[in-house]
């Protein structure tokens, strides 16, 4: 189903601010690692945010995604700070992993190790 034009504003909206948030204003919290917000997908009624991360400088991505997700009331309080005047509510988060870069790489390496023999001219 396609999103409406105010879920992907608000979606815009928090991905930009949350990625401010993780850039300047959490840095102490989550180590050295740097986060950038790939997607956010909002739920029709506003009241949830899918929040879809990509992670480098992190080891244990999936442990890493866990300790984000239980300090997720700090993000959503700082979030509120933001965007709090532009919305009438904050949304709950939920944080994901964005593997679709290790993906495609994973894909693109398979194709890389193809063996395709060359066409037999005399056919």
């Amino acid at each position: 189903m396609q999103e409406s034009k105010r879920q992907q504003k608000i979606s815009r909206l928090i991905q930009r601010d949350l990625g401010e948030i993780f850039q300047k204003d959490t840095k102490g919290y989550f180590s050295e690692a740097f986060i950038t917000v790939t997607q956010v997908r909002m739920s029709a009624d506003l009241s949830l945010a899918k929040i879809y991360l990509s992670l480098m400088m992190v080891r244990d991505k999936e442990s890493f995604i866990q300790k984000l997700s239980e300090k997720k009331g700090l993000v959503r309080r700082l979030l509120g700070e933001r965007i709090g005047k532009k919305i009438r509510m904050v949304p709950d988060l939920n944080f994901y992993l964005d593997d679709s870069a290790e993906y495609a790489d994973h894909i693109e390496h398979i194709l890389k190790n193809l063996h395709i023999p060359p066409e037999d001219p005399s056919e």
